[in-house]
């Protein structure tokens, strides 16, 4: 089984078009007004209903309030959300109860003590995704191009399967699957041309690099 595949800050029908005919997985939509990738409402129903029956569409939220999950839900209509602040196990819960769908929760990684507090997430996410840890100065919680060492994450007994973001692009995908046995990898700033403007040839590449890399044929080829 292949590596699933998200492109993340997704603002235009091409990029969506892009990404599922290259055999992506998923598209990520950004409601976070700093980010050069925040679309609005109508623009999410707009790329919601360009993806549907293609590919799934992920809300992206930081910290969102409980009028932003119902308004969003209520026009873009996602397929999954995903919380990429600092929202806490409490938090969590009640956002899953009131939305009905799909978590995924982005975890920041510095140390391997970050991975080792994710266990606090694993019965409340569908999917764990571990980023790189920001500046705490930094204006964006995510979509900065930073990495972490992903050694850590490698031999680590998880009890899910995991996703993984940070500093991913076509060139080092491949070595990031292998290394961690990511069944999933997450990618906004390494397919752009500049923040928040994605490059469609680089999209059909990473999708190819990701797809051709998963962790049951790296196994097999060591």
């Amino acid at each position: 089984m292949s590596v699933k595949v998200k492109i993340c800050g997704v603002r235009t029908p091409e990029a969506v078009e892009a990404v599922a005919a290259a055999g992506g997985d998923y598209v990520g939509l950004v409601f976070f007004a700093r980010s050069p990738r925040n679309v609005t409402l109508a623009e999410a129903a707009m790329l919601t209903k360009a993806a549907a029956g293609r590919i799934a569409t992920v809300a992206v939220l930081v910290d969102p309030d409980d009028e932003l999950i119902d308004d969003v839900m209520a026009v873009a209509g996602p397929d999954l959300l995903q919380l990429h602040g600092r929202e806490g196990p409490e938090r969590m819960a009640a956002i899953k109860a009131r939305a009905g769908m799909p978590l995924i929760k982005a975890i920041a990684v510095a140390s391997p003590e970050d991975i080792a507090a994710a266990q606090l997430y694993w019965d409340l996410a569908d999917i764990l995704l571990f980023d790189a840890k920001r500046d705490p100065a930094a204006a964006l919680p995510g979509g900065t191009g930073l990495s972490f060492d992903w050694r850590m994450l490698a031999g680590l007994e998880q009890p899910k399967p995991f996703a993984l973001s940070g500093g991913l692009t076509p060139e080092n995908v491949g070595e990031a699957i292998r290394l961690t046995g990511a069944v999933m990898v997450d990618v906004s700033s390494g397919v752009e041309r500049k923040p928040g403007d994605k490059d469609l040839k680089l999209i059909r590449s990473f999708i190819r690099a990701a797809k051709g890399a998963s962790p049951e044929r790296q196994a097999r080829a060591s």
